[in-house]
Parts: C-alpha cells; sequence; structure tokens
C-alpha cells in the first residue's frame, strides 16, 4: 500500500469538487465532497504529476485508497472538535491552569457547552525538555477528572503514553486512547488498545519528547511520514487492533522543523493513503508563534484556526484545539461557504 503513493494536487472544495467530479474532470478525496483534480505518483523510480483521467490503470489500488471515504473508527461522522485538557502543571500553553480537578472539570464542562465533541485528557506533559512522570503520578491527575466527566455522559479521549494509564482510564469511562508515541514506547499498550476495542490515535513522532528535536532529516517529509505511519499501523493491526479503530495525526509539531510543519500542512491530503480517519493538532504550536509574531501561546488563535483548516480537506477530520468555541465557528463558516 505504501510501496506506491498517490498525492492529490489541484484540490476542489465542496460544490466546487462535486461539479468537476460530475463533469470527469476530477476524483473525490477520501470520498469527497473535496476533489482533486491533478495528482503526483510516487514510486521508486520518482515522482511524476498527471492530471487524474491519465493515472495508469495499474494505480488502481492505491487510487482506491484515496478516493474511498475513510472509516469513522467507532466516532461521529462530520468533522470533530476535541478540546484540549491538560491536567498538568507544566503545561506549554495554559500554565498549569487546569491542574487541579475542580478547574480541569469547569475547563471541561465549558468546552462541551461550546461544541466539542471529544475532551483530550492529558497528565503528561510531552513538549520539548518535559520532565516524564509515572503512571500513577499520571493517573493521580486524571482518573478523577475522567470518571466525572464520563459520568455526565462526555466523551473522552486519554494521552498517554503508558499501558497501565490507558487500562484505568478506559475503566474510569474513557473511549479513546491517544498516544504520540503511537503506541511505541510502552511494549503492554498495543494489547491493552486490542483488547478494549476502542478507537487510537497513532501520532508520527521519532524519538522522545526530549530527542525529537534532533531527528528531524527527512528525504521528503510529507511522503517519509506517511511511510513511517504505516509501518506504525501495521504494528497495531499485527497486535490485534482493527485497522478501521485507527485514527493517524501527522504529528505537527513532533520532530518536524518550521519549514517541515509548514510543508505537512500543505500536502495534508497525502494522509489518504493510510486509509486511516485524520487527527490534526496544531493548536497554539510553536511555529505559529514564530510564523505569525506571537511569543505567548494564548495569542496565536488566529494562527491556530488557520493552521486548522487544511484538515477540512477530508470530510471527518478531528480538530484538536485549546480554543474550542472560535474553532467550532470557523468550521461552520467553512462548511457553509463551501456547501
Amino acid at each position: 500500500m505504501t510501496a506506491r503513493l498517490i498525492e492529490p494536487l489541484g484540490l476542489l472544495h465542496g460544490i466546487q469538487g462535486r461539479f468537476a467530479c460530475e463533469a470527469g474532470l476530477a476524483l473525490p478525496l477520501a470520498g469527497g465532497p473535496a476533489a482533486f483534480s491533478l495528482c503526483a505518483l510516487i514510486d521508486e523510480t520518482g515522482r511524476r504529476i498527471v492530471p487524474v483521467h491519465d493515472i495508469p490503470g495499474d494505480w488502481a489500488e492505491p487510487l482506491s485508497w484515496i478516493t474511498t471515504r475513510l472509516p469513522e473508527a467507532g466516532l461521529p461522522p462530520g468533522v470533530l472538535v476535541m478540546g484540549i485538557l491538560n491536567v498538568t502543571p507544566d503545561s506549554f500553553s495554559d500554565a498549569g491552569r487546569h491542574e487541579h480537578a475542580p478547574e480541569a472539570l469547569a475547563a471541561g464542562y465549558r468546552m462541551l457547552d461550546q461544541g466539542a465533541t471529544l475532551i483530550d485528557i492529558g497528565g503528561e506533559s510531552t513538549r520539548p525538555g518535559a520532565t516524564p512522570v509515572t503512571s500513577d503520578v499520571e493517573q493521580a491527575r486524571i482518573l478523577p477528572v475522567v470518571r466525572e466527566l464520563s459520568a455526565r455522559g462526555a466523551a473522552i479521549s486519554i494521552d498517554t503514553r503508558h499501558a497501565a494509564t490507558m487500562h484505568a482510564a478506559l475503566g474510569a469511562g474513557a473511549l479513546v486512547i491517544n498516544d504520540v508515541s503511537a503506541l511505541a514506547h510502552d511494549r503492554l499498550a498495543r494489547g491493552v488498545v486490542a483488547q478494549a476495542e476502542c478507537p487510537v490515535v497513532l501520532m508520527h513522532m521519532r524519538g522522545t519528547p526530549d530527542t525529537m528535536a534532533g531527528l528531524t532529516g527527512y528525504g521528503d517529509v510529507a511522503v517519509d511520514v506517511v511511510r513511517e505511519l504505516a509501518w506504525s499501523i501495521e504494528q497495531a493491526t499485527l497486535a490485534g487492533i482493527a485497522r478501521d479503530r485507527i485514527i493517524v495525526d501527522p504529528g505537527i509539531g513532533f520532530a518536524k522543523t518550521e519549514a517541515q510543519n509548514l510543508e505537512l500542512l500543505r500536502r495534508l491530503p497525502i494522509l489518504a493513503n493510510l486509509g486511516c480517519r485524520v487527527l490534526l493538532g496544531v493548536s497554539r504550536k510553536g511555529f505559529i508563534g514564530r510564523v505569525g509574531g506571537a511569543s505567548s501561546p494564548t495569542d496565536r488563535l488566529a494562527g491556530s484556526i488557520v493552521a486548522a483548516l487544511p484538515g477540512l480537506a477530508f470530510p471527518d477530520t478531528i480538530l484538536r484545539v485549546h480554543d474550542v468555541a472560535e474553532t467550532v465557528q470557523a468550521v461552520r463558516l467553512w462548511q457553509a461557504i463551501h456547501g
């Protein structure tokens, strides 16, 4: 599936994409409504750009991957907004404002009222240079919040690398596992997820948060990320995790330079080759501040929304954000404009 990749180009959104498909000038991206009129055929011989009506017949298999609707992964269809809730003292974006359960619960309820479908709760910071914590510490931080929010009907995702935390959080009512290491950090993690049969987010990262800054050597960052995520998917499925429960995250800001982050966002449709639902997390990240001239993470709202919009090329993207109300508004306007 990844020896040959088709990268969609010449993207058309909404009603324009539908008209182009009806005229035979484009093909649907992940089932539409976005479509592409050109594509790059990528294999061991290199990369060549062709109109969609000139795609050779022997490329039918990779073509089916990028034009078929992606699985919903056990979650509601459509674009979903996932609110970020860091129950840590050293979060890069909120300076520990939600470190304690009462503040975290209030923030979680506020996100739900603002339109979040999922709340992603984390008890260990994965920012560069963050101090790792034990699973016991992580669980002490998050489990009271998970139990309370899930008891009120909230759909909870757990941002963790630790198998014991995954198991405990699922038992406390969490529905989704979100692992920045793509289940590679803890050898027991794949077994926990396979047994639970829950949706799981596999994020692309090289190394660890401490070492990733030195691991940014890519031949072609978009192609390499797809192929490395394909390996993570393969390892997950070999462990018994159903492919249609897997969500992929390109890992913006993790083992990527500023230029590579921007390149990935430009070329996000290439992720359709993986055949999995996509999660995009760009909210308040450092490259947004550097490009947009906002040194404080809390001043990066406008840039965060702009950086998230490429994710709307897919019909069922999950946007992981700090600013829920503003993102929900942006998504609604995007969808209304593009029909």
